[in-house]
């Protein structure tokens, strides 16, 4: 045998990576806690929040305070906690059992681990989000949104800003509870920042501007500018690119098996 005879093993494609969600999604139903705290929560703070703001008009076409503030609020908590709470659990769960390091024996590379994680994440986060405006437009009644495929695309780059940052805490965090600790703390920090705990009109002005470009505050800012209509803030869309970019490329790089 020469060494032209020899090749390396071709890395598993679409195969594995739906086996490895398969996997996850079934580890996910099973945890019944991360199932349904980070959708139950959301949804009570959007039904607490719902009967003060749905009868309270702010803008045209029926435009209400539950419509603009709370419901971005309660879609934008949604993917912050699957995506740095949850999802970092699992992972450093899998590192600290010994899951991960049996794997990178495997053609299986931190990638598609990585994307099997972010995949099941959007599963379960899309499932919260439909329940969340099933539940609110049947409790209070909401407007529909001026632009649903601006909607749409916010949500979807506020998760993927949210994972990113999530896999930044899975890749540094020594164990699960370490993962869910840190995760929380940063979740609370970012919340704090973008309207959690009430009106970042509320905050001092060098916090508020902080809050508004951090992807839990340019989340909620430009979900509710798009549900009504006005212009998207620029400074947070950025915002929301560059912790997509610098988290994903922090995360493979310090990515540990073991």
């Amino acid at each position: 045998m020469t060494a032209h005879d020899i090749h390396a093993a071709p890395r598993p494609g679409l195969r594995a990576t739906r086996a490895l969600v398969g996997a996850e999604l079934r580890m996910v139903t099973r945890d019944t806690a991360g199932l349904i705290v980070p959708i139950a929560l959301p949804v009570l703070v959007l039904v607490m929040n719902g009967s003060g703001t749905s009868a309270e008009i702010i803008g045209p076409g029926e435009m209400t305070a539950f419509d603009r503030f709370v419901l971005p609020l309660a879609l934008t908590m949604i993917v912050a906690v699957i995506g740095i709470v949850n999802m970092p659990s699992f992972l450093a769960l899998y590192r600290k059992s010994g899951v991960l390091k049996r794997l990178s024996t495997t053609p299986i590379g931190p990638t598609q681990v990585l994307a099997a994680q972010v995949i099941t994440s959007a599963v379960q986060a899309t499932l919260g989000i439909g329940i969340a405006l099933g539940t609110a437009a049947v409790l209070f009644g909401i407007t529909p949104p001026h632009n649903p495929i601006l909607v749409a695309a916010i949500l979807m780059l506020g998760a993927a800003a949210m994972y990113s940052l999530g896999i930044v805490v899975a890749a540094v965090a020594p164990t699960a509870n370490s993962a869910v600790a840190i995760g929380l703390t940063l979740f609370l920090l970012l919340g704090a920042t973008g309207g959690l705990f009430g009106p970042v009109t509320d905050l001092p002005d060098p916090v508020m501007a902080i809050g508004e470009v951090l992807p839990f505050g340019a989340t909620v800012t430009a979900l509710g500018s798009a549900w009504a209509g006005t212009p998207v803030d620029i400074g947070g869309a950025i915002g929301l690119v560059v912790a997509v970019i610098a988290g994903t490329a922090c995360a493979i790089r310090l990515f540990r098996w073991s």
